[in-house]
C-alpha cells in the first residue's frame, strides 16, 4: 500500500467537524464537506463555489488529488460538479473550492458540514512526445474511431 503525506494549513473553518477521511476501509475517496459560513440552497441550475474548509499541499509530482462528486447526492439529487473532476495538482497550495452545480428542478438545501464531494489520491505519470513521421502498424484498431469498437 502506497501512503503519502499530504500537510494541511491549520486554519480551517469549521475545527468541530473532522478532517476528510475515509468513511470505510476500503473506501477510494475522502469525503469533503461544505465548509461554509451558513447553510444555504443551490436552486435548479445555479453553480456555487463552495469551500472544503481546507488549504492543502501534496508536494509530491507523482500524485495529484481529484475531486470528484458523490454518487448518492448525483443520483438522488442532481448534485454534482459543474466541472465534473476538479485536479489538484502536486504544487497547489491554495484552498480546495467545489463548483456544486444543481442539475435537477428542485432546490436543494445544503448544511454546513455536509458531504458534499469526494477526493482521491492518484499516481501521475509524466509524459514526453517524440515526433515521428508514421507509427508502425502494430495495432488492429489503427485509425478507427469514435464507434469502431462496437455497441455492446
Amino acid at each position: 500500500m502506497l501512503n503519502i503525506k499530504v500537510k494541511i494549513l491549520d486554519k480551517r473553518l469549521g475545527k468541530d467537524f473532522p478532517l476528510p477521511g475515509y468513511e470505510t476501509p476500503m473506501s477510494a475517496g475522502m469525503d469533503l464537506r461544505a465548509m461554509e459560513k451558513e447553510d444555504f440552497i443551490l436552486n435548479p441550475g445555479e453553480v456555487r463555489l463552495v469551500s472544503s474548509g481546507i488549504a492543502m499541499h501534496i508536494a509530491d509530482k507523482n500524485v495529484t488529488a481529484l475531486i470528484v462528486p458523490r454518487s448518492g447526492l448525483g443520483y438522488k439529487h442532481g448534485i454534482v460538479l459543474s466541472n465534473l473532476t476538479g485536479v489538484i495538482d502536486a504544487d497547489y497550495q491554495g484552498p480546495l473550492m467545489m463548483p456544486l452545480w444543481n442539475h435537477s428542478d428542485k432546490p436543494f438545501k445544503i448544511c454546513v458540514g455536509d458531504r458534499v464531494a469526494q477526493m482521491l489520491f492518484v499516481p501521475v505519470l509524466h509524459a514526453s512526445f517524440e515526433v515521428t513521421e508514421e507509427f508502425e502498424e502494430t495495432s488492429e484498431r489503427g485509425e478507427e474511431g469514435f464507434g469502431s469498437t462496437g455497441k455492446n
